[in-house]
């Protein structure tokens, strides 16, 4: 088969003693591994290796020397998990593996701990901090888009104990997707003192779905709730997705929901009902826009309506953070000025990671 069946205690490269299996995914598995030259735990990425993989591998294995070597110019690259060196296992399939800095768990497994209420806000602001000043390195130094910002990839990193403690309990909720199966008795919440939750740091994971800004390698990118809606419509991408999908990431850590949670019906697809629900928080999109795109016709009957969902509902954001989400009047405005700017309709006037970072509501 194309999946090296990996082993407790085996050895990779005389150097990476498999300990244990963190996850597995469609093209790789991760084992938290002992670099025995470095004295100290490391993640182990195998890429699968089947022809269609391979060229995947190569790419984000390109991708990720590039983050390596400007990192080295710019501290901003901290915010990004890091190669720790690469090699091509020599074996029938001779695929990859990537050596990774070990972090903990992902932002999804904390939120599973939190309940419904979403994150504490200053935990909330400081770890947006740390993703946009990620995307920025990634986006203006490297020229990369990552596609795939979501709870999953930004991965909890714990400088002193407080993490280490917790990280045994939290680590088998990265192989489940959905952590409110989760009964009363996993939850983590009531352990982390805000001043724990506040020495945790995060770093954007897992490039494997990534590309270069003047080379997209493919049309259809992004987790559906995170996916931007030029994306949604079959136009050309850029940065700007990704910054779209942090929006939706804030709106999330923030409140404990997903902001779109499109789901199909019986006349209409869950692209459909993702375009629906975007008019309805963020209002018509322009004729100009909806014009533009090459599957405008599947949705549109006219200027900015929807073809096949006549009947929306409209609801705007400080509404919904007021009356669902039981925000004060205080805490709204500060909230949707920041959050509104990254999910602008046209690209081009989206807010870049660098004019995101630089509002008012994440330093309060």
């Amino acid at each position: 088969g194309d999946q090296h069946p990996v082993r407790e205690g085996e050895v990779f490269n005389t150097q990476y003693r498999a300990l244990r299996k963190l996850g597995c995914g469609a093209f790789a598995t991760v084992w938290l591994c002992q670099d025995m030259r470095r004295k100290k735990d490391v993640a182990v990425k195998l890429l699968k290796s089947r022809e269609g993989f391979a060229e995947a591998a190569q790419d984000e294995v390109t991708l990720l020397r590039c983050v390596n070597n400007m990192k080295k110019k710019d501290r901003a690259g901290e915010n990004i998990v890091c190669l720790l060196d690469d090699f091509r296992m020599i074996g029938e399939n001779g695929f990859h593996i990537l050596p990774l800095t070990v972090l903990g768990p992902s932002l999804r497994c904390l939120m599973g701990n939190y309940a419904a209420q979403g994150l504490p806000l200053p935990f909330v602001k400081k770890s947006l901090q740390q993703v946009l000043a990620g995307l920025h390195f990634l986006h203006k130094r490297c020229r990369i888009i990552h596609t795939d910002i979501k709870p999953e990839n930004v991965l909890l990193y714990g400088r002193d104990k407080s993490l280490q403690k917790l990280l045994p309990d939290m680590l088998d909720c990265s192989q489940r997707t959905d952590l409110r199966l989760q009964g009363p008795g996993g939850d983590l919440g009531n352990r982390l003192e805000e001043s724990d939750l506040m020495s945790i740091e995060v770093k954007i994971a897992d490039l494997g779905s990534a590309c270069w800004t003047y080379k997209p390698f493919s049309k259809e990118i992004q987790t559906q709730p995170y996916r931007a809606l030029e994306v949604l419509l079959g136009l050309d991408y850029g940065t700007p997705a990704d910054i779209w999908s942090t929006g939706c990431l804030a709106f999330e850590m923030a409140t404990g929901e997903c902001l779109f949670d499109p789901q199909p019906g019986k006349y209409f697809s869950r692209d459909d009902d993702h375009v629906a629900r975007i008019i309805e928080l963020l209002g018509r999109i322009p004729p100009q826009i909806a014009f533009s795109w090459k599957k405008s016709t599947k949705f549109f009957s006219r200027p900015g309506a929807l073809l096949r969902l006549s009947r929306l509902c409209p609801r705007s954001l400080p509404s919904l953070l007021a009356d669902r989400h039981r925000w004060t009047k205080h805490q709204v405005p500060p909230f949707t000025s920041f959050l509104l700017p990254a999910l602008q309709y046209a690209p081009e006037r989206r807010a870049t990671a660098a004019q995101c970072l630089q509002h008012a509501w994440l330093s309060a």
